[in-house]
């Protein structure tokens, strides 16, 4: 992927754009994850229901934290070591810089960081956290390719086209509860972590 077609769309987030990126899972639906006017647009785009919270991705796990952005316990932190980077997506407790849009509300927040290159190049060069939905109509099938994604979200973002993607969709996993709220990648790993560390 080339350095202008990264640039623009960096450019894009930190302007409170849309942008479509591709990830180890499938395309997602990225925003400043710190701009409430952003992530509204992000749930407008996607025709998504606003009780519905939205993960976001770092490019490193220890930057969340670093950031402010979340607390975590050393069994969540344990947890990250483990899976993180990969296609999974941490609950975590949510500290006051997160928008109460991005979460609907809820104290936790899901936390993404990608194993896949462009994304992690998107996300170093945007220096924000980006929201990590798939760019999609809710309703409508996760895109693997640009071509799969819904003319309606590609007119209202800059698109960067990575090829097609694994296709899997991220596990999402509360550790504090040890409670798998989505299975998909690596769910029976991530499974197996939880029960060995039960109790």
């Amino acid at each position: 992927m080339d350095d202008d077609a990264l640039e623009r769309a960096a450019d894009a987030i930190r302007a409170g754009g849309l942008v479509v990126y591709p990830t180890e899972t499938v395309y997602g639906l990225g925003a400043d994850a710190l701009d409430s006017d952003a992530v509204e647009r992000v749930f407008a785009v996607k025709r998504r229901d606003r009780s519905k919270p939205v993960s976001f991705a770092v490019p490193r796990f220890e930057r969340a934290l670093e950031a402010g952005y979340v607390r975590a316990s050393e069994r969540e932190r344990a947890f990250a070591d483990e899976f993180l980077p990969g296609p999974v997506t941490l609950l975590c407790e949510r500290q006051e810089s997160i928008p109460d849009v991005l979460t609907a509300g809820r104290n936790r927040v899901g936390v993404r960081v990608p194993d896949w290159e462009p994304a992690i190049e998107l996300l170093e060069r945007a220096a924000r956290p980006i929201t990590a939905t798939s760019a999609n109509v809710s309703g409508e099938p996760s895109a693997r390719q640009v071509g799969d994604v819904s003319e309606t979200v590609r007119d209202a973002a800059v698109v960067l086209d990575g090829g097609e993607t694994p296709g899997t969709e991220s596990t999402v996993v509360e550790v504090a509860s040890g409670e798998i709220h989505r299975r998909g990648a690596l769910a029976d790993d991530i499974e197996a972590w939880l029960a060995d560390r039960s109790g």
